[in-house]
């Protein structure tokens, strides 16, 4: 972005420069009323000099036909064409009353024409080979300061000091819009090639706007051919040219020849086939010609703001909101009408439609008797073949009836009376869908269409299926039945197919049909690929067992397996897909329908080790849990290790694997409520632990050893762990939880406490924690009262039996704190 050169060029004002399209010229206008040619390959040299307007020149532009040539719009009310190497200019086009303020030339077609607007509020159209005016374009309120031809739509753009924007036919000369955004005087307009985007500069601001429509006009007839307009060239394209050999992916651009078919007289804003697909018609600047589709030769013509056919053959004209006329096949007019309302829009198909913005009328086409009203803002009529079924698309949704012929016939045959609603049982409607349809078609009972969102979608029964994801706007042209595939085009007239089986539509028609049995007999013929397709249609009908028959992708089946409970299908699938979470998804299962083995083994293969927590500590297994803390140490889930051996009792572990874990001090708290004997050890590790954080806090840390009076019943605690550590690695089994559960808990230091004062009964060594206690002969010694339970808490119940052997009271610790 180095600044090149600078010089002065004029000794007033420019006005305008302009850039030779292929040579290095560079033209400038000014108020000093001389035109200078710049040569930036001689340095910037002005290499000519252009007199001859007696006033400033506003705007240069060189001619794109003839780029030896450019135009000059002067305040002195002239525009001038000169030639590059002629000092004088070639001819003069003098017409406006007042100053010239800008000229452009038109780029289109071949018409040798240019614009100029001016300080008269008028902008006129000239032939520069005839010096002629074409046109004069009135209507603005203010000067006229800028203008242009559209590069490819037929449309002239003025831009006005009265801060409006006109846009005009440049065929007809038509005005067609005015846009006004509010922002003072307009100076400039600009369009680039190739692009429908149009750009206002103003005193306040800038607005860039798209004008024209993205939708290709183009059509397709039943056998593949493809016509379409680009602007007033009309070409065709064969799809059944790309060859079944060509292996064209779905979504892929298809290599198509294009052929040059012809020209077409108007503007086209729509072109259709008829349903034989042997005439085009192409409607446009309030024209309609009909032609050949081969020879692209005219077979007919009239005015029409719309035209559309029946699936005869036969069409109607809409030549005004209140005159619709119909033709025969051999291009005749067979009759006129004229609604008691304003038609807005006009549908075919088996019925003729005339829609306002709040109701659609349907017709027939012979007698042009009202078949029956809707009341509904209708933006477009689909009809199935078959002629029974019908989509009105509305703005936000659409709806899919069921034409029910044979009672119109009959209710008409009758000769009953057709009231301002029309027929009422002449459509049922069977589905609304709540989406937005940009263009769709009918496929026997299917029907498809792209959305808002550019998804396209098929539609049977109701049930809207999403076939692809469109990655630009595309536009639906048409089926073809022997290739089963549907075919899009975009704006850049780039072909796309998309595969879509009619045995897959026809068997998904049967099954909305609730015909099973046929349904089944064309299954076969749906290709496997798209078997998960069909299972997740049938899926969604609820038919669960039909999909997982049906459905080929593993994970698929194995989450209809889990719906439908087939426990052993679903572990199949898992077995060969080796995945962790489906064998914790089927473990989950397994166990919540009491199928526990095949729980274990789940939850074993997804190394689940909080859900085998669960199972083993519930059913009471020792071994499973004993298993189950060598698995969690080895896979370092210390939670689950530490739970699973204190279930077990196996305390001196538990306390092990604290201090493995560098939990020290919790390690000596556990060894202080449960192993009173290893405190000393764990303070000695923890005293080394701390030192290195804290000197002070590891000296203040007191051992039982040489502080038992520190530590309340210390003496007690040693003793009952000396009583009870025989007992800790037995396990009653899990059928005798009831009994254990039901005792109180109560610490194993006050049980020994109570026991001494209640027995006072000195031993030989005068421990009282080790006397025996003697009853008919039933000897019993205190250390064998007391019993470990199966989840590792210690039962301290003293059992003392009496004659009749039963036993009358038992104290249960329960894993609570001794100290």
């Amino acid at each position: 972005m180095d600044k090149v050169k600078m010089f002065e060029a004029h000794t007033d004002y420019i006005r305008c420069v302009a850039v030779h399209p292929t040579l290095p010229y560079v033209l400038s206008s000014s108020d000093d009323m001389l035109i200078k040619l710049w040569d930036w390959d001689k340095g910037w040299m002005c290499t000519q000099i252009f007199e001859g307007h007696s006033h400033y020149v506003m705007q240069v532009t060189f001619n794109p036909k003839d780029t030896n040539t450019f135009a000059s719009a002067s305040l002195d009310r002239t525009v001038k064409i000169w030639s590059l190497g002629s000092p004088d200019p070639n001819f003069t086009l003098d017409g406006h009353s007042k100053g010239v303020n800008c000229v452009d030339y038109f780029t289109g077609g071949d018409r040798p024409y240019l614009i100029t607007g001016s300080d008269d509020q008028t902008a006129k159209v000239w032939d520069y080979q005839t010096k002629s005016c074409v046109q004069t374009l009135e209507g603005h309120a203010h000067n006229v300061s800028a203008v242009c031809f559209h590069p490819e739509l037929p449309i002239i753009m003025t831009g006005s000091e009265d801060g409006t924007v006109r846009l005009w036919h440049s065929t007809t000369y038509r005005l067609e819009n005015t846009l006004n955004y509010g922002l003072e005087r307009v100076w400039a307009l600009g369009y680039m090639k190739g692009s429908r985007r149009i750009v206002i500069g103003y005193d306040e601001g800038t607005i860039m706007i798209k004008i024209g429509r993205e939708e290709p006009v183009a059509s397709m007839d039943s056998s593949g051919k493809i016509i379409w307009a680009k602007h007033n060239e009309i070409q065709t394209v064969n799809i059944k040219a790309v060859g079944a050999d060509a292996e064209i992916a779905d979504g892929e651009r298809l290599p198509l020849a294009v052929k040059e078919l012809g020209s077409c007289d108007l503007y086209p804003q729509s072109l259709r086939h008829n349903p034989n697909g042997r005439f085009v018609v192409v409607c446009g600047d309030g024209e309609y010609i009909i032609y050949t589709a081969l020879a692209w030769r005219n077979r007919s013509f009239g005015s029409a703001l719309e035209i559309v056919w029946s699936t005869d053959g036969e069409y109607a004209v809409r030549e005004s909101p209140s005159k619709i006329k119909i033709y025969s096949k051999n291009f005749q007019e067979r009759k006129s009408i004229r609604p008691a309302f304003s038609a807005e829009r006009i549908h075919g198909g088996v019925l003729l439609a005339m829609c306002t913005n709040d109701f659609i009328c349907f017709y027939d086409w012979a007698e042009c008797r009202l078949i029956r009203r809707i009341d509904v803002n209708v933006k477009n009529v689909y009809w199935a073949d078959s002629g029974d079924l019908v989509t009105i698309a509305s703005d936000s949704s659409f709806y899919i009836l069921k034409y029910n012929r044979d009672i119109v016939s009959s209710h008409l045959d009758g000769g009953a009376s057709v009231g301002e609603e029309g027929v009422e049982d002449a459509f049922e409607l069977l589905h609304e869908i709540n989406e937005r349809v940009r263009t769709g078609l009918w496929v026997g009972d299917c029907f498809i269409y792209n959305n808002s969102s550019w998804r396209l979608n098929y539609c049977v029964g109701g049930e809207v299926t999403t076939m692809f994801h469109l990655d630009r706007p595309m536009y639906l042209l048409g089926y073809l039945a022997n290739q089963s595939r549907v075919y899009l085009i975009d704006k850049e007239f780039n072909v796309v197919g998309y595969t879509l089986l009619l045995s897959l539509i026809e068997y998904k028609t049967l099954v909305m049909r609730g015909d099973l049995e046929r349904a089944n007999t064309i299954l076969p013929s749906i290709p496997k690929e798209q078997h998960n397709s069909v299972a997740h249609f049938l899926e969604s009908r609820g038919m669960l067992e039909e999909a997982l028959d049906i459905a080929t992708d593993p994970n698929y089946r194995f989450d209809l397996a889990v719906q439908l409970g087939s426990l052993e299908i679903a572990k199949e699938i898992a077995v060969e897909a080796r995945s962790e979470s489906k064998w914790k998804q089927l473990g989950e299962l397994a166990m919540s329908t009491g199928k526990l083995e095949m729980a274990e083994e789940c939850l074993l293969q997804a190394t689940d080790l909080s859900g085998l927590l669960l199972l083993y500590s519930s059913l009471g297994d020792a071994e499973g849990i004993t298993k189950l803390a060598s698995m969690a140490k080895e896979l370092g889930k210390n939670n689950v290790a530490f739970l699973c051996l204190f279930m077990l009792g196996k305390l001196e572990e538990c306390l092990q694997l604290l201090v493995d874990s560098n939990r020290i001090p919790e390690a000596a708290l556990m060894a202080r409520s449960y192993l009173p004997s290893k405190v000393s050890d764990i303070v000695s590790i923890w005293k080394k632990d701390l030192q290195k954080v804290n000197s002070k806090a590891a000296e203040s840390l007191a051992d039982p050893a040489e502080y038992p009076n520190l530590f309340e019943d210390w003496q007690i605690a040693l003793s009952v762990e000396s009583t009870i550590a025989p007992k800790r690695g037995v396990y009653p089994p899990g059928e005798e939880y009831m009994t254990y559960a039901e005792r109180p808990n109560e610490s194993l230091v006050e049980a020994f406490k109570s026991m001494n004062v209640e027995e006072e009964i000195p031993s030989e060594n005068g421990d009282p924690a080790h006397e025996v206690i003697e009853d008919d002969g039933v000897e019993e010694s205190q250390e064998d009262a007391v019993e470990v339970e199966p989840d590792g808490s210690i039962d301290s119940g003293v059992l003392v039996n009496g004659n009749d052997g039963e036993e009358h009271w038992g104290m249960n610790n329960a894993g609570t704190s001794s100290a």
